[in-house]
Order: structure tokens, then sequence, then C-alpha cells
């Protein structure tokens, strides 16, 4: 039996995600897998690569052999190169971890009650503010206008 480290499709279309399995070579790309050993998210940014590097190693060792992507991606994570005993590559760009949401709210509460008015000013778009400004303008020389020019139509009338 031919083992193969590949790539299964997940996800939506146009939002791939893969895992990363071990499966006989004759299965079909998302069919049954005996392991799997990482996922790839290749949408975000930096991509989502996690592998399993015991798993791989081991797969790797007893005769597995990886696909084209696959090879790609164990050489970015160094899995390859510990596998082939090569000096390890440049590290992996890793996202920034997302912020706790949770204490986001918390510290948003607690400026809300304490701080009365100072929060919402620095809330508001700068969108709506210029939009609330821009008519009171507009209405001031529009309310000047009209009484300047019956005083013109009277002159005209008289004349």
């Amino acid at each position: 039996m031919a083992v193969k480290i590949k790539l299964k499709r997940l996800g939506m279309i146009r939002n791939a995600q893969y895992r990363i399995v071990v499966a006989d070579s004759r299965t079909k790309r998302d069919g049954r897998a005996i392991e799997e050993i990482g996922l790839y998210h290749p949408k975000q940014d930096p991509s989502r690569i996690e592998i399993n590097g015991e798993r791989a190693a081991y797969w790797l060792g007893v005769g597995a052999q990886p696909t084209g992507p696959v090879l790609k991606l164990l050489k970015l994570t160094g899995d390859w190169q510990k596998f082939k005993g090569e000096p390890a590559p440049a590290p992996l760009k890793v996202a920034e971890p997302a912020p706790d949401r949770h204490a986001l709210y918390e510290a948003a509460a607690k400026e809300t009650l304490s701080g009365g008015d100072t929060g919402t000013a620095a809330t508001t778009p700068p969108r709506r503010a210029k939009k609330k400004e821009e008519p009171a303008e507009a209405a001031a020389p529009a309310a000047t206008a009209p009484a300047a020019a019956p005083a013109e139509t009277k002159t005209e009338g008289e004349a």
C-alpha cells in the first residue's frame, strides 16, 4: 500500500482551508484519511500552517511520500529539514493573537460608566461629525440670502 501525505480540502467556495492528512494514494482527494497531522489556511495573512512535527517525522520515516504542496509546507515549517538532517529555515511569520473580546467589553463598560461624555466624542466616526456640521454651515448662508433678496425686489418695484 502506497501512503501519501497530502492536502484534504475543506471550506467554502473561494475560501479554501486544508487539512494535512496521511492517506492511501488510491483514495480521493477528500476521501478517507488514515490520520490528520496538520492544517493549512492559505487565505489568512500570514497563512496559518500547523503541522504535528512528531507525526510527520514518523510517517516520513515509515515511507510515506509527501505531495508537492505538502513538501513545500514541510520545508517552510522545518520538518523536512529535520527529517533530512539539513539546517533549519528561518522561522515562519505568525499572526498576532486576536484581542480578548470579553476584556475589551469590560474596558468599554467601565469607561462608559465612569466617563460620561468623554467617550462619545472618541467613538463617533469622523464622517458623521462632518455631516452634522455641514448642514449647520449651509443653513446660515441660506438664511441671510433670502432676507437680502426681498429688499432688492422692493427697491426695483418702487423705481
